[in-house]
């Protein structure tokens, strides 16, 4: 089986565990992203907002044929624990495409299509999207390591994750992506059929 993974966050630039055979590539399908997502390590992560406008996110080839595979390590990797069904999001692609994702993904060549299913997240509230307000007063009264992390996590998100909330952020804090280059995947190719599109 192909499978490919859908990134916008820090899989770009840090996939870590995530069994990947080639490159991000920048001509993913639309989706909403925003930065709304308050995570573990107190960045302001992007993630699925139904509230946001589409754009083109990255994918990626995965290594491995096996789809169970796949999804543990991409669980693994953000720390996902296997009882929470709302962690992942998992796409069969079909013969006769419909969606606009799923047609996307058959132009492709990929029979599976994986990404992080986490949701907004505010004041410990999973699901709740914060406002634009809400974000440039939690980013401003961020100090320390916690605001440093916070602003390298901004600026390394690709350029192409343009959203406004982001835009804000720019134009209030000065934070702007510092690295519009996608880093090369130094993860070893373990199944070298994924990494061809057909």
């Amino acid at each position: 089986m192909k499978i490919a993974c859908l990134g916008w966050g820090s899989l770009i630039w840090k996939p870590d565990v995530l069994p990947l055979a080639g490159n991000w590539q920048a001509d993913g399908p639309l989706m909403q992203i925003e930065f709304c997502r308050i995570g573990d390590g107190g960045e302001l992560a992007t993630a699925i907002c139904p509230n946001a406008a589409p754009i083109p996110v990255f994918w990626a080839w995965m290594s491995t044929s096996s789809l169970a595979l796949a999804c543990k390590s991409l669980r693994k990797r953000e720390g996902i624990p296997d009882e929470r069904v709302d962690g992942l999001g998992i796409m069969l692609i079909g013969d006769k495409a419909e969606g606009g994702i799923e047609k996307w993904a058959r132009s492709k060549g990929i029979e599976a299509l994986i990404w992080t299913g986490l949701p907004a997240r505010v004041d410990f509230t999973e699901g709740r999207i914060p406002s634009v307000e809400e974000v440039l007063n939690y980013l401003q009264q961020l100090s320390g390591d916690k605001r440093a992390h916070a602003r390298s996590y901004i600026e390394q998100v690709p350029a192409q994750i343009d959203t406004p909330y982001r835009r804000a952020i720019a134009d209030t804090l000065g934070w702007h992506h510092a690295n519009p280059q996608i880093p090369a995947i130094t993860t070893p190719v373990n199944d070298d059929k994924n990494s061809q599109s057909a």
